[in-house]
């Protein structure tokens, strides 16, 4: 089995809501660009609620996520993991990010929004239990990925738009 590693964080210089997915998948971890799968619906949403166009080049979105004062990463580093699905994750092979790290680089985040259930039960269990006594939000949003095509569009938009929006 092939161990896959997550990218930097996107932190920007004073981010003060976090978004975390789980694992990049295949797409992603291809093209070196979160979210960059055509049918994961994260830039689509961030146009929706940051006005960022979807259709901008990747650097262009990415400078633009860190003006409106958000970060972006994975809950883990590294992990076995066949294929994209979080559920095909090694748990045992899983690594976590150092989360508390950053959050120590930048005490105004405030807010920490999960991309899914599984970036939250992985954090809940990896990571949770490393940070001590930071007074953070936890917010988890349905999940942007291809997998998770069970609820509208619409929806989607609205519980991270309500989510985002006041925070930043």
């Amino acid at each position: 089995m092939t161990t896959v590693s997550s990218f930097a964080p996107i932190e920007g210089d004073s981010p003060r809501v976090l978004i975390l997915g789980s694992m990049p998948g295949v797409a992603s971890l291809a093209a070196g660009q979160y979210y960059a799968h055509p049918r994961n619906a994260f830039w689509k949403i961030m146009e929706a609620v940051l006005d960022i166009p979807a259709v901008d080049g990747y650097e262009t979105r990415v400078e633009k996520l860190k003006h409106f004062n958000i970060a972006l990463w994975d809950v883990l580093e590294s992990c076995i993991r066949p294929g994209s699905l979080d559920a095909a994750i090694e748990m045992d092979s899983a690594k976590a990010n150092d989360i508390k790290a950053l959050i120590q680089r930048h005490p105004g985040i405030n807010v920490i929004c999960f991309n899914g259930g599984s970036a939250e039960k992985i954090f809940k269990k990896r990571v949770l239990p490393l940070l001590g006594d930071f007074s953070v939000k936890y917010i988890r949003l349905p999940s942007t990925s291809p997998a998770h095509a069970g609820m509208p569009f619409e929806n989607k938009v609205m519980a991270w738009r309500a989510a985002i929006q006041p925070n930043i």
